[in-house]
């Protein structure tokens, strides 16, 4: 299985000549690629391959065998800069050309192939790169080109071109070229081609990065690519490389020097969070003749570790607090076949450039084989960290997102650090919303863990506080303004950015325990107004697509808890994202909220069809099958996940759970799981299971246990829907309790009249109704919409219940 699928990207073809094997010597900013090959007359030929249009185009020829170091060509494709070996050293002793340059450096006019100018005639390699404009920017006359020599150093050269007769482009000044020098006594520089930016090392200046650069040879990185220099890697050299992503993501990697045989030892410098992580691995297979430097390979969300034969280590950028987020991957699961064991580079986000053979490929990592390493996992740390991959790397596909909740109806009993709903949940949210908006994704949660104290087997980890990076940038856009943003993010505590539910846990509560006559305030009627706008949200959905009977009734409780949210991630966002504006952030909450009850519902709509449920859930004259029982599990497993973070259910949730529980439940389980608010009891599901089922002894005794369950006000909306005794007993109990309980609030004070009406000479009874009579006849009637509850009622009962005890016939 393999993580990490590649595609040849350098495909050449309808060349004039036979040719020879090809390599790539450099790829610049717009992609395109710059490769050479020799012809069947040993001519040395230099061309450009576009990724886009997949077309080749021959830039150059030299009539000569030559060894290309270095090449470039400007954005206008008019000038370009080759870097070769003119002689070896073994050459120019044989032939007596100790006076000639080891290399020569040259500027050629191409468009169309015109004048050439010797840049340098060295004995020192050096390599050539032209700076590119940005994008949309009009044609210059101007190209800047710089040049890093061996000899510890970096140039820039400012050439200006003149257009003449018949399209002609030629260099203006025929004298010596403008140019200045960038940097000295190097002892590493990287060139990032789709930023345009330089990054160097020398030893003059104050390092943070606990890196050691002394007695180290010059390395460049992304200044083209010599496949002969780079089949070996340079012993004293640093293994160092920058990369950055587009959210912001500043990172330095480096390999560092073990003195353990069978161990591995890099660090990541996450400069954008203001620390590092040093990584050890202990090897499975310690051949140490076999062992190369370690790779670092860009795939922007993600910076891998990558080592042929012993592992993969997929590092999380935007979130590498927690361990668990970065992919360890070792054995068969870190096998890629296409690349070699010799060295690699990524010259580019998401590629690969095969040194030795002078290939590049595109990297990507694979969603078929993320999901068969989930499934095959064994520990939580490999489970979470290609969860997340999968939703938040690879990116949220309907396909993607139904693979993952089949595989987590599956596993819910098998994660023991987290809980997979929930995980499932806050990073689908997270993916969805963050590109909305730069910034949001430091104020919207990732993950439902606060903490994570597991570890990787094979892999010591230690993290250390390093100095946030001083920019001084002017007017910075992008790239540095996304930097900034980052690092003002740390020196402002970013965990405490993130929006949580604490806040809103407990004003649910207090609201919901809030007597019914405060209910009407302006506060709470905004808060149901709010749940009202999400639920509207959501109003374009196809009935076909509700397979499973939610959205059909409403459920105040959850109604209160969507409103609450809203108000509360309002509030949150509005605090860091004044310049939005009020109405983008209204918009982006509703959304969030509306993707929230989308998910919980695409959840159940995927378990329901794959289990092929059916409206049988609320037949209850049935037992419920082993399928219904399994749905039941799985949705008590999303109450859970949602009570534990506080998140609002759809309304109809809680009914649909209740009917299940009832068909697929003991009475006394079932009783327990209400008493201890697994199920709730809604007003659909107990008027239909009071209508529906019939008197039978054991439905009597479920019925009347959901009965003397009920909230009061629940209680007097379903009563009248059970025709029996047992009820009739229920109800009138309800009555005198209230008439007594106004009698003794001492809203009674006058004499209770002598009653002579009673048919039957039962003298605790006759005492009853004469004391309920009197009370009625106050005007405190505590059942005035119920014309048919009273003190009549109350009697006829007692007397019906007590004749069926004693077994005797009431007439």
């Amino acid at each position: 299985m393999q993580i990490i699928i590649l595609c040849l990207l350098i495909l050449i073809s309808d060349t004039s000549e036979n040719s020879s094997a090809l390599y790539v010597v450099n790829v610049e900013r717009n992609g395109k690629i710059i490769y050479t090959w020799k012809g069947n007359q040993r001519n040395t030929h230099i061309g450009l391959y576009d990724r886009q249009t997949k077309q080749n185009e021959h830039l150059y020829m030299f009539e000569r065998d030559l060894h290309i170091i270095s090449c470039s060509v400007n954005s206008e494709r008019t000038l370009l800069a080759v870097s070769f070996r003119q002689y070896t050293e073994e050459e120019r002793v044989s032939r007596l050309l100790q006076s000639v340059s080891k290399y020569l450096t040259l500027l050629i006019e191409i468009h169309p192939i015109n004048n050439v100018r010797v840049l340098k005639a060295v004995d020192s390699c050096v390599r050539v790169q032209f700076l590119y404009p940005d994008e949309g920017r009009c044609t210059s006359t101007e190209s800047r080109l710089l040049l890093a020599s061996e000899d510890k150093y970096i140039e820039q050269f400012d050439i200006h071109v003149v257009a003449e007769e018949e399209h002609k482009v030629v260099i203006q000044n025929s004298g010596q070229l403008p140019r200045a020098r960038v940097a000295d006594d190097l002892i590493w520089a990287q060139w990032d081609m789709m930023e345009q930016r330089l990054f160097y090392i020398v030893p003059k200046l104050e390092s943070h990065l606990d890196i050691s650069v002394h007695d180290t040879r010059l390395k460049l990185v992304n200044f083209g690519y010599d496949y002969c220099q780079d089949r070996e890697v340079a012993p004293k050299s640093l293994n160092l490389q920058v990369f950055t992503s587009k959210a912001g993501g500043l990172c330095v990697c480096c390999s560092l020097a073990s003195d353990i045989p069978d161990e591995i030892t890099y660090s990541i410098y996450f400069l954008h969070k203001g620390y590092n992580k040093t990584f050890t691995v202990s090897l499975e297979r310690a051949e140490t003749h076999q062992l190369k430097e370690v790779a670092f390979l860009n795939l922007d969300y993600y910076v891998a570790a990558y080592l042929p034969g012993q592992f993969l280590h997929l590092l999380n950028i935007q979130h590498p607090d927690l361990l668990c987020y970065s992919l360890f991957l070792t054995g068969e699961d870190a096998r890629v076949d296409m690349l070699p064991s010799c060295s690699i580079q990524s010259p580019l986000v998401s590629t690969v450039l095969d040194c030795c053979a002078g290939s590049i490929y595109a990297v990507s990592i694979s969603d078929t084989a993320l999901l068969q390493f989930l499934r095959n996992s064994k520990q939580d740390s490999e489970r979470l960290a290609a969860l997340h991959c999968a939703l938040l790397c690879v990116g949220s596909t309907t396909d993607l997102e139904t693979q993952i909740i089949w595989w987590i109806s599956e596993n819910l009993s098998t994660c023991h650090t987290f809980d997979p709903i929930q995980e499932f949940i806050i990073a689908s949210l997270y993916c969805r919303m963050c590109p909305e908006m730069h910034n949001l994704d430091k104020l919207l949660p990732y993950t439902s863990l606060l903490d994570w104290i597991g570890v990787i087997p094979g892999v010591t980890c230690a993290t250390d506080i390093i100095s946030l990076p001083i920019l001084g940038v002017q007017n910075s856009k992008g790239f540095w303004d996304k930097l900034n943003s980052n690092l003002e993010s740390v020196k402002y505590a970013e965990p405490h950015l993130h929006y949580h539910n604490n806040v809103l846990r407990r004003e649910w509560l207090n609201l919901s325990e809030e007597k019914e006559e405060r209910r009407t305030t302006a506060y709470l009627r905004n808060i149901l107004e709010n749940a009202k706008k999400v639920l509207s949200h959501l109003d374009t959905w196809d009935c076909e697509e509700r397979l499973t009977p939610l959205f059909q009734e409403e459920d105040y409780q959850q109604q209160l808890l969507m409103g609450l949210m809203v108000s509360q991630l309002k509030d949150h966002l509005m605090r860091h994202l004044q310049y939005v504006g009020k109405k983008k952030i209204d918009q982006i909450v509703l959304d969030y909220v509306a993707n929230l009850l989308n998910l919980i519902h695409r959840m159940m709509k995927e378990v329901w069809r794959r289990y092929e449920l059916h409206s049988c859930v609320f037949c209850f004259d049935k037992r419920g099958s082993a399928a219904e029982f399994a749905v039941f599990h799985i949705m008590s497993r999303i109450l859970e996940a949602a009570n534990g973070m506080c998140l609002p259910l759809p309304p109809g949730f809680h009914t649909l759970h209740l009917g299940l529980g009832v068909r697929c439940l003991p009475l006394h389980t079932l009783l327990h799981y209400i008493d201890t608010g697994v199920l709730h009891l809604t007003e659909v599901c107990v008027r239909k299971l009071l209508k529906d089922l019939d008197n039978t002894e054991k439905n009597e005794k479920l019925k009347f246990s959901i009965i003397t369950r009920l909230p009061e006000a629940l209680g007097q909306k379903v009563y009248q829907f059970w025709n029996h005794p047992v009820n009739a007993n229920f109800i009138a109990r309800k009555y005198v309790k209230l008439l007594l309980q106004k009698l003794g609030n001492g809203q009674c004070s006058r004499p209770v009249p002598e009653r002579h009406s009673v048919p039957v000479e039962f003298l605790p009874l006759n005492y009853l109704t004469n004391t309920l009579a009197g009370i009625e006849n106050q005007g405190l009637h505590p059942c005035e919409k119920e014309d048919h509850v009273n003190t009549r009622f109350v009697e006829e009962t007692a007397l019906r219940h007590t004749m069926m005890l004693l077994g005797l016939k009431y007439s």
